[in-house]
């Protein structure tokens, strides 16, 4: 890391609960590529102050993280369509004062579709209707899924979703006995296995795990949450919230900095952020 200098450019993040994940995962690629640049992240409760100071510091670029992703919509200057395409957003790049929004969430979901090589034909299941919810059904959606269920107790957040983008809302979901109500795909975006209270939790029970040819998790920390895990032992394709926190991280930075990033540097910096 260069010492601290006049003409060192500055990124932060905006969190109601912030962590170290981004700012390890910045800072290590700082650092590596010798880039002049530093990342910090921080709580607020006058987002509008914030968004002035980012504005009025010249600070090149923001993170934003619940429960900021929508209120900071009507503060910046340009929503790319990844961002208006969900009405949520956790990037900022500022260009001289012209503050441009957009969702790497979004993006890194769909590359990772495209990836994984999700077939569009498939039945998907998807769990919970918060933030995160809008952009995995809004990317399932964006590459041509036609059959998907949200799953979610919030029924004025889960059928809005569903209606928003066509699709089916219900708030529970059980496997019988016949393989025609099988998933193919299980997404979890919800924060069942997340470490804290509900870390041992399974999204879903091993008979929809049993059956599907892909589990889908975004929760990132732990990176082996129990669902990840039952889906390994089921011998089924498995996605992680890792790697969808590594994806948008790496266009974050691509956005603020200008440098593309290769496949290692990502799993280096991805590595060295959940090391701590």
């Amino acid at each position: 890391m260069p010492i601290l200098n006049k003409d060192m450019s500055v990124c932060i993040s905006l969190a109601g609960r912030p962590s170290n994940l981004g700012t390890r995962f910045h800072n290590f690629l700082y650092d590596e590529l010798g880039l002049n640049f530093i990342y910090k992240a921080f709580t607020t409760d006058d987002l509008e102050g914030a968004i002035r100071g980012i504005r009025a510091l010249g600070i090149r670029g923001c993170s934003v993280s619940m429960p900021f992703k929508e209120a900071v919509i009507p503060l910046v200057d340009i929503v790319e369509p990844s961002a208006a395409a969900i009405e949520s957003v956790n990037t900022i790049v500022n260009d001289g004062g012209v503050l441009t929004a957009s969702n790497t969430d979004y993006e890194a979901i769909a590359q990772l579709i495209a990836e994984h090589g999700l077939d569009p034909a498939s039945r998907v299941l998807v769990r919970g209707s918060g933030g995160m919810a809008k952009a995995v059904v809004a990317a399932f959606r964006g590459a041509g899924f036609a059959d998907l269920t949200i799953v979610a107790r919030n029924e004025a957040a889960g059928s809005a979703l569903a209606a928003k983008y066509g699709y089916e809302w219900v708030p529970t979901v059980s496997m019988g006995p016949d393989p025609a109500r099988a998933f193919d795909v299980l997404v979890n975006v919800t924060p069942l296995g997340m470490h804290g209270s509900d870390a041992a939790a399974l999204a879903f029970t091993p008979a929809f795990i049993e059956r599907a040819s892909t589990v889908f998790d975004v929760v990132a920390f732990p990176a082996e949450t129990p669902l990840i895990q039952a889906g390994r032992a089921a011998g089924t394709r498995v996605i992680s919230g890792a790697e969808v926190i590594a994806l948008q991280a790496a266009r974050q930075f691509e956005r603020y900095t200008g440098v593309a990033l290769t496949r290692e540097q990502v799993e280096r910096a991805s590595a060295f952020s959940r090391s701590e």
